[in-house]
């Protein structure tokens, strides 16, 4: 028996649970392509079932609706993805066990908020991480403050040290892969790696600057009615990559002259500072595209 000749597969999900599969049939030769999620209309007429999702996914594969080229997860940038994933976790407990020092301090006993509260982040951290609380006590309400204190500080040290080491590492994989990336004014290694990881180790999947300003969820949305015309913000996209962007262009804007005066020349022409950061990124994409795939 016989399913006939395979011409391509079509996969949900290339990054999550079909990432395996993908690997497999990219390493048998098979032509890849990723489609989004069946559509919720169609579903609800339809019915939820494996052999209804295949076909749906076999369809739109051969019709190429809604279809992307799946990112090859078997390179450096995918590695540094990895990486990625450890350090942004490590950045995010990082800012938690500052806000949840801070929200000790509020109920804190009145002697030891009053010796705290005025000190600056870097002084907080420093010295609850230096108290000498009596664990012996640790059952009344200001030593077992000093335990929790102490606790939360040193492990907002790791955190740091932690961070620390996987920039050491991310620096030099991200010169690697693009050194073209980091001299650009405004681009560190953390935003660079955002960049690489977005667009992926084929870059050849983006076709084109509209492509990727898509894909960074910086390219404007039509939102025209009859004589009115007018675009309103893409809420699409990878966010992080967003993110990564506008970061770029708050650097740019408190440091490059050229931006400056752009900025200045928008305002002019009666640009919001919003409408003015919107088309920079954009601009901003156009320019990481060309730096990215080549």
């Amino acid at each position: 028996m016989t399913f006939g000749a395979v011409l391509l597969a079509a996969i949900e999900g290339t990054g999550a649970y079909g990432a395996g599969l993908a690997r497999f049939l990219r390493g048998a030769g098979v032509d890849l392509l990723e489609i989004d999620r069946p559509d919720r209309k169609a579903r609800r007429f339809a019915g939820k079932s494996d052999p209804l999702d295949a076909e749906a996914a076999a369809r739109a594969g051969l019709a190429r609706v809604r279809t992307g080229i799946p990112k090859d997860r078997t390179g450096k940038v995918e590695a540094l993805r990895n990486l990625r994933v450890a350090r942004r976790s490590a950045v995010d407990q990082r800012a938690d066990r500052t806000r949840r020092i801070k929200t000790l301090l509020v109920t804190a006993p009145d002697e030891l908020r009053e010796r705290l509260r005025h000190l600056t982040d870097r002084q907080l951290l420093r010295t609850c991480a230096a108290l000498r609380p009596e664990t012996t006590r640790a059952g009344e309400p200001e030593q077992a403050a000093k335990i929790a204190l102490r606790t939360l500080a040193r492990r907002h040290a790791a955190l740091v040290e932690e961070i620390t080491e996987l920039d050491a590492i991310i620096a030099p994989l991200v010169t690697a892969i693009n050194p073209a990336l980091l001299p650009l004014n405004g681009v560190g290694a953390d935003v660079a790696g955002q960049l690489l990881v977005t667009a992926g180790e084929n870059t050849d999947r983006l076709h084109s600057e509209a492509a990727f300003a898509m894909l960074c969820g910086v390219a404007p949305i039509p939102a025209s009615s009859g004589k009115t015309r007018r675009h309103r913000l893409n809420r699409g996209g990878d966010r992080q990559a967003n993110a990564a962007l506008y970061r770029i262009v708050l650097c740019r804007l408190r440091w490059d002259p050229r931006t400056q005066a752009y900025a200045r020349r928008r305002t002019e022409e009666g640009l919001s500072k919003k409408d003015i950061i919107r088309c920079l990124k954009h601009l901003i994409a156009r320019e990481i595209y060309h730096v990215t795939t080549t």
